[in-house]
């Protein structure tokens, strides 16, 4: 049986390489913590499929961080919608996993500023010096050309949400 810190190791290296080899942040991510821990369903890693580049490549939220927290959902979210204590009991756990993406994303990529945003043009900003448009092919090829989908890039942002949804998810299952 594999260890937590393997687990872990698992789920980050599976989503970063989602990332490399198929793109689509928020599946990527997703997709492998489905996979590693057994939750959701081909439904609703479906339906994570516009989330990426921040919400159908608009820079908005981070498509990472919403497959994190979607995974984290299918865990402890509700059910039906009139389970508002569930509901509230969540919060907690998703804001610390938010908080976590954010300060090892700074650790991780060596960032001198603070991440302070979860926007997608944001993290694009801190990590490359400029956010791009992906609707725009001269700034997609641009984002190509500054390492966009190498192991440097967009897919270690998905590698960095990955770990820290597993880290979520291990703790609250102990």
């Amino acid at each position: 049986m594999a260890t937590r810190e393997e687990r872990i190791q698992r789920v980050k290296r599976k989503a970063l390489e989602n990332d490399m080899n198929y793109s689509g942040c928020s599946q990527s991510v997703l997709g492998a913590l489905q996979e590693e821990f057994g939750i959701g369903s081909p439904e609703s890693f479906r339906a994570a499929a516009m989330l990426s580049g921040g919400i159908a490549r608009q820079g908005e939220t981070c498509g990472a961080i919403i497959g994190a927290l979607s995974a984290l959902g299918l865990l402890i979210g509700r059910q039906k919608i009139q389970d508002s204590d569930i509901y509230r009991n969540g919060m907690p756990p998703a804001t610390q996993l938010r908080a976590r993406f954010m300060t090892e994303l700074q650790k991780q990529f060596g960032l001198e500023k603070e991440v302070t945003s979860t926007l997608c043009h944001h993290i694009q900003e801190m990590i490359y010096g400029r956010p791009f448009d992906f609707n725009k092919q001269a700034d997609y090829d641009a984002f190509l050309v500054a390492g966009g989908h190498t192991e440097a890039g967009c897919p270690k942002v998905c590698a960095v949400a990955a770990q820290v949804a597993a880290e979520k998810i291990l703790g609250l299952q102990s």
